[in-house]
C-alpha cells in the first residue's frame, strides 16, 4: 500500500515538472516573437539619400569655383534600400552600380544654383543645392593674340642674280635664315606660316603675295622681309626690288614698289610690317608717331590695324654686309619683353645703323593701304 500512495506521488510531481516545463517555454518563446516584432519594426527605412559632391572639387565654404564655361557636375548616392532616381536641374540622369552620376552643365559667370533631387525605393526624398561660381578668366594681350591671331611671313634673301651685270651678294641669304631662325625660336611665328624664300624670282615673290591674300585673316599678321639688290629711280619716283631673275638693263622683271603696295591694300591682315633691307623711297612713307610701353598702350596698338615699314635707307645701293639688318636681328635676339613693337624695335637699332654706315634707316605708315594707327607687335614666346 506504501509503495503504491508513493508512485501516486512520483507521478504527479511529473505532471507537474512538465507543465511548469511548457509554461517556461511558452514564456520564452513570447518574448522571442515580441522581440523580432520590434526590431521588425526598426528596420523599415525612413532615412532619404544622402549626395555628396565630388567634383567640382575647388571649393570656397559651400560655394564651388569653376575657370571653365563648360563643367561635369559628379556626385555619389548612397542609400540602404536602393535608390528610385536622381535628377540634376529636374532632369533624371543615370547612375552606375556605385551610386556615381555625370551630368554635364553649362555655366553662366558669376553664382550657379543647380538643383539636385534623389529619391530611394521607400520614397525618402532628398533635395540639395550645389552653388557653383565661375569665374571668367581675365585674358592678357599675350592670350588673346594666341587665342586670336596667327602670325604669317615672307623672309626673302636674294645672293645670286641671272644676269652677270648684277653682282651676286653674299649676305643677304645668311641674314634671311637667321632672321628666320629668330622669329620661330623667340616669337609667335610657327614654321609652317612663315616661308623662306632664297633667291626669288619675281614670279616666286608674286605666287606668294597672292597665296597670302588669300589665307591670311582680318585677325592674323603679316611680316614680309625683302634683303637684295633694290633701286630707287629719282625722276619716276619709283622704287623696285631686283628679284634673281632681273635683269640690269630690263625692267621686265624688275617688281616695283608700287606692285608691293597694291598687294598689302589685298591683304587683309590686322597688322602687316614690311622690313626692307634695300632702297625703297620715302614717298611710301605717311606719319610718324610714338605710343608709351604699357600694356595698355600695347592693347591700343595692336587692336587698331597697321600697315608700317622700316627700310635700310634710301640710297641707291644697299652695302653687302648689312647693319642695318645686323642690329635688327640682335635687337630681336637680346629683347626679352612679352611685347615689342615695331616702331621700338626700329627705335632700338636706329642710331646703331647710323653710327655704323652711310645709311640713315626709315621707319613710319605705308600710304593709303589701310593703316589706322595701330602697330605691328611682336609677341615673345613664353
Amino acid at each position: 500500500m506504501r509503495s503504491l500512495i508513493l508512485s501516486l506521488i512520483i507521478v504527479v510531481l511529473s505532471i507537474q515538472g512538465f507543465y511548469a516545463q511548457e509554461l517556461k517555454s511558452d514564456k520564452v518563446k513570447f518574448r522571442l516573437n515580441n522581440i523580432s516584432s520590434e526590431n521588425e519594426e526598426e528596420m523599415v527605412d525612413t532615412i532619404p539619400p544622402v549626395i555628396e559632391i565630388i567634383a567640382p572639387v575647388d571649393r570656397e565654404g559651400q560655394i564651388f569655383k569653376s575657370s571653365v564655361a563648360e563643367i561635369d557636375l559628379i556626385g555619389q548616392v548612397r542609400d540602404r534600400s536602393g535608390i528610385n532616381f536622381v535628377s540634376v536641374d529636374s532632369k533624371v540622369t543615370e547612375l552606375n552600380e556605385k551610386g556615381l552620376f555625370t551630368y554635364s552643365i553649362q555655366l553662366e559667370p558669376g553664382i550657379n544654383s543647380i538643383r539636385l533631387v534623389a529619391m530611394d525605393e521607400e520614397r525618402n526624398y532628398q533635395e540639395q543645392f550645389v552653388t557653383i561660381q565661375y569665374e571668367v578668366p581675365v585674358l592678357s594681350l599675350a592670350d588673346r593674340i594666341a587665342k586670336e591671331s596667327l602670325y604669317y611671313g615672307i623672309i626673302i634673301g636674294i645672293d645670286d642674280y641671272s644676269d652677270s651685270n648684277l653682282p651676286d651678294l653674299n649676305n643677304p641669304i645668311k641674314d634671311a635664315e637667321r632672321l628666320y631662325e629668330t622669329l620661330i625660336s623667340n616669337y609667335s611665328f610657327k614654321g609652317e606660316n612663315l616661308r623662306l624664300l632664297r633667291n626669288a624670282t619675281r614670279g616666286d615673290l608674286i605666287k606668294n603675295l597672292d597665296e597670302m591674300s588669300q589665307i591670311v585673316t582680318e585677325d592674323d599678321n603679316l611680316l614680309i622681309f625683302y634683303a637684295g639688290h633694290g633701286w630707287w629711280d629719282e625722276e619716276s619716283t619709283n622704287g623696285y626690288w631686283l628679284p634673281s631673275d632681273a635683269e640690269l638693263h630690263v625692267k621686265t622683271n624688275w617688281f616695283r614698289n608700287s606692285a608691293l603696295v597694291d598687294y598689302l591694300k589685298e591683304i587683309n591682315s590686322k597688322h602687316t610690317l614690311l622690313i626692307t633691307d634695300a632702297c625703297f623711297g620715302g614717298s611710301i612713307f605717311k606719319t610718324r608717331s610714338a605710343f608709351p610701353n604699357r600694356e595698355k598702350a600695347y592693347e591700343k596698338l595692336y587692336d587698331l590695324p597697321s600697315r608700317k615699314a622700316m627700310t635700310s635707307g634710301t640710297l641707291t645701293e644697299v652695302p653687302d654686309r648689312s647693319s642695318f639688318t645686323k642690329y635688327l636681328i640682335e635687337r630681336l635676339d637680346a629683347n626679352e619683353q612679352t611685347y615689342l613693337s615695331s616702331e621700338q624695335l626700329f627705335s632700338s637699332f636706329r642710331i646703331a645703323v647710323i653710327n655704323n654706315s652711310d645709311a640713315i634707316p626709315q621707319y613710319g605708315e605705308i600710304s593709303n593701304v589701310g593703316d589706322q594707327g595701330g602697330d605691328f607687335i611682336f609677341l615673345k614666346n613664353r
